[in-house]
């Protein structure tokens, strides 16, 4: 999919004039970055603090929050049309319009339907927005295009910008009110926008590729689909799962929809989502790798707050100092995966087995941690390794996507598959099938140790029965805790053990065409589109 890339000039942005230094350009850009991935419709770090003054509940703080994942992942087919369709001023001041309105309205509506949709809408322009930026400065972080040194920015600043954005949002939340979160960013977008009109030119490119050819109506139903496999998982334990007619109803309407677009993709010309990108082996591997990956961090999202919370005792401000432990090994993980996996091209298995070795550690560290009496400062090691996991298994595998030999014009829709399965199937699925087992397994050891403490124990027997069934829900969840734990821990050393004994010798050789030549062959397919409609 690459071409060769000779030697180029001084790294230049004409779309900043020259009385900007050169060398603060791209920090410009990268400013604009930050603010954008700071934003979002709902901040989820503050769901107990919404919840608490608001009628919605936990799960529809949730779904809101996943459905900016899904319209930032059904972007993807279509950002490099807009990337040849508007300038990057128009670009940005447009997303950053939707972004200051889309925090007004989540910051005041507590209706469900608008605050999903809100979010969504954000999430679709925040993707436009990012890409517009780093798109920008691509030669100049990597001059030959080279797509694994790219990655590792990308998620420095993603999943910094997540974490950081968490800890932004409870301290705002502790000293005043959550919806100040929305204001602060809302006025953060405003300075953005001020200084894309002070900064930023209305630079076109030499050609305009019009918006021809998108299945409008596909990416409709992926988005119809992907929603729906989100509220399945999100609400799933709520709804007590298939006894309940919303489970039910959400499933069938995502399986219709689903197979409404393997339909339309048999005979469609452009389809939204190819067969060409969902049969791809990287594609295929990268989903299978992802689904294991994160079911076995989902624990992350089921239980860890509920332990450092209702276990260890922290209060909020202290649970969300622990991002700080993730934020250092999402650093240390992306200058790892630069060094070995971007600079000196160490294979696919080796940098993967590397992410299953560090999730075993994760788990192997709670199973034999997890008491009554833990530090804060004993969480490092596994909140640490969590995130250089994560990063490293996200940066690899989405570096495999580019080196699949795919068309550049399938290219964006198998980053769609990927950004769903790495980011939305990754966020609900895991935490689904960990929450319900922990629900099943609660239950069995709540009744063991009930039998056991009234048998045993004549002090207990006096106990008021509020104290008493307290004191049996915190031991049934930390032995549960363990427990799954034990069983995640056995599913990575055997994901481990296969990815060993397998044959990988791949070196990652993502290399990204020139943009010339990608503006060739969006040009080439508008005419041929223009001929098609003609005829």
């Amino acid at each position: 999919m690459g071409d060769w890339h000779g030697p180029q000039g001084p790294f230049d942005i004409p779309d900043v004039p020259n009385y900007v230094p050169r060398r603060l350009k791209p920090w410009l850009f990268i400013l604009f970055v930050l603010i954008v991935q700071f934003s979002g419709g709902v901040y989820l770090a503050a769901a107990s603090d919404m919840v608490g003054t608001t009628a919605l509940m936990q799960e529809d703080i949730l779904m809101a929050g996943y459905a900016s994942l899904v319209g930032m992942s059904i972007n993807f087919c279509v950002m490099f049309r807009l990337k040849f369709r508007y300038s990057n001023r128009v670009s940005l001041l447009a997303c950053g319009a939707v972004l200051i309105a889309a925090n007004f309205i989540c910051a005041h509506t507590t209706n469900v339907p608008v605050l999903v949709a809100t979010c969504f809408v954000a999430g679709w322009f925040r993707m436009w927005a990012t890409f517009a930026c780093n798109s920008t400065i691509q030669l100049w972080l990597t001059p030959v295009r080279d797509m694994a040194i790219f990655f590792c920015y990308v998620y420095l600043v993603v999943d910094g910008a997540i974490q950081l954005s968490g800890i932004a949002t409870i301290y705002t939340a502790f000293f005043s009110q959550w919806e100040y979160m929305h204001w602060i960013m809302s006025g953060l977008l405003a300075l953005m926008m001020l200084m894309v009109l002070i900064f930023v030119k209305a630079v076109k490119g030499p050609i305009q590729i019009p918006l021809l050819g998108i299945d409008w109506i596909g990416a409709a139903l992926w988005s119809i689909f992907m929603l729906c496999f989100t509220f399945v998982c999100v609400y799933g334990n709520f709804y007590d799962w298939w006894d309940a007619e919303e489970i039910r109803g959400a499933a069938i309407l995502g399986v219709v929809s689903l197979l409404i677009n393997l339909w339309r993709a048999s005979f469609l010309h452009h389809p939204y989502i190819t067969f060409q990108a969902m049969t791809n082996r990287n594609v295929i591997r990268a989903t299978l790798i992802y689904l294991v990956f994160f079911t076995l961090l989902a624990t992350e999202h089921v239980f860890e707050h509920s332990y450092a919370a209702a276990i260890l005792g922290f209060d909020e401000t202290n649970l969300i100092d622990l991002n700080w432990y993730v934020v250092c090994g999402v650093v240390a993980g992306c200058v790892f995966t630069y060094y070995t996996f971007a600079l000196h091209k160490w294979r696919y298995k080796t940098m993967t087995a590397i992410g299953f070795a560090l999730a075993g550690v994760y788990l192997a560290y709670f199973y034999f941690l997890i008491d009554y009496g833990v530090e804060k400062e004993m969480l490092f090691i596994p909140l640490f390794t969590r995130g250089f996991a994560s990063v490293i298994i996200s940066i690899v595998f989405l570096t495999s996507i580019v080196q699949s030999g795919l068309h550049f014009f399938v290219f964006p829709q198998a980053l769609t598959i990927n950004g769903f399965t790495g980011a939305v199937m990754g966020a609900t699925l895991g935490p689904a099938i960990v929450g319900e087992f922990l629900r099943r397994v609660m239950a069995k050891n709540a009744a063991l140790i009930s039998g056991s403490m009234t048998d045993f124990n004549a002090d207990i027997a006096h106990m008021p029965l509020g104290q008493l069934f307290g004191v049996v829900q915190q031991q049934a969840l930390v032995v549960s805790m363990k427990e799954i734990y034990g069983w995640l821990l056995i599913v990575a050393i055997v994901s481990l053990t296969v990815i060993l004994v397998s044959y990988g010798p791949i070196r990652p050789a993502a290399i990204f065409p020139k943009w010339r030549t990608i503006r060739k062959i969006f040009r080439r397919e508008a005419k041929m589109h223009l001929q098609r409609e003609a005829e």
